[in-house]
């Protein structure tokens, strides 16, 4: 009972406004049309503003999309950008590799500049029209260069290693003079002996010198003996490793100890008037498989002798 009654009392108010809104109507029409059309007009732009409102958190929800999708796609390129920066850091470092082979190759072969120049870039050239490339043709384009340097590597190291075999053998061959900036005194073969007369055979050259001038090495070897025999006074010996074995005589001083590597052309004692000699010179022998041979003919065919 009392429930009805609450429920009643509420509703008091708003009959009330019902009933004194009909009087005036009654009363003043158009007065009240007014106020029901702007109530109108005010719920209308209520309902308006609250569109309006939504559709705009569509949009930004739309544009926070779009930028995450964007955001995405700029890092997927990216990374793509710095696989491909890989990449190219690779084949430049391949192609260092190959111009400091090429350069290696050039001087080693002694062959002539121009052709072989790695200084200068490619000449290269071709007639339009150019379009762009499809990021999977630029893969492929890299795998084929990739597959090329790789390949230009595998000769040229073959090459250089022809060329420093062959580089080797040279080095290995007496072909260079005992002692710089000097001639021939004595040839090799029979002669009159310069000490007491009489026939001797000449089993070497001898190349004027002072004492103390460097003597040199004429090949690659290592040092098989160093020290004093009969007649010689103070000896050095080279073993080149494929038969042949030089002597380098009369020294006044030995630098060289067996077992010594040495180069070709690296000083291994000083020059001298050891042993049976009349003054300072360089006595120089080459044996082959333990046969003594004229070193003439190692020697550039040098035919200035003197004394």
């Amino acid at each position: 009972m009392s429930f009805k009654i609450v429920l009643n009392n509420r509703g008091e108010p708003s009959a009330r406004l019902v009933d004194k809104i009909s009087d005036n109507a009654q009363r003043r029409p158009g007065i009240t049309a007014g106020i029901l059309l702007s109530a109108g007009l005010v719920l209308g732009l209520g309902a308006s503003v609250g569109f309006t409102g939504v559709r705009t958190a569509q949009l930004q929800a739309k544009v926070e999309k779009q930028q995450a999708e964007l955001d995405a796609a700029h890092a997927n390129s990216q990374r793509e950008i710095n696989a491909l920066a890989a990449r190219l850091g690779e084949l430049q470092a391949q192609a260092n590799r190959l111009n400091a082979l090429g350069e290696r190759l050039t001087r080693a072969g002694q062959l002539q500049d121009g052709e072989f120049d790695f200084d200068q870039p490619v000449p290269t050239g071709g007639a339009g029209p150019v379009r762009d490339m499809p990021r999977a043709e630029l893969n492929r384009e890299l795998s084929v260069l990739e597959r090329e340097y790789t390949a230009s590597g595998q000769q040229l190291s073959v090459m250089e290693s022809l060329l420093f075999n062959r580089t080797l053998d040279r080095n290995a061959i007496p072909s260079r003079d005992p002692i710089a900036n000097s001639y021939i005194t004595s040839g090799f073969g029979g002669r009159a002996d310069p000490i007491v007369g009489g026939h001797q055979f000449h089993k070497g050259i001898d190349f004027k010198a002072n004492v103390g001038d460097p003597v040199l090495a004429v090949a690659d070897g290592v040092v098989s003996f160093s020290g004093v025999r009969s007649g010689y006074g103070n000896v050095v010996e080279i073993d080149h490793g494929n038969g042949y074995v030089t002597r380098y005589a009369h020294n006044s001083r030995l630098l060289g100890r067996v077992g010594d590597l040495v180069r070709a052309g690296q000083q291994i004692a000083k020059a001298g008037s050891t042993g049976r000699s009349t003054g300072a010179h360089v006595h120089f022998e080459v044996w082959d498989n333990g046969r003594v041979v004229n070193p003439r003919q190692f020697l550039g065919g040098r035919s200035a002798v003197r004394g």
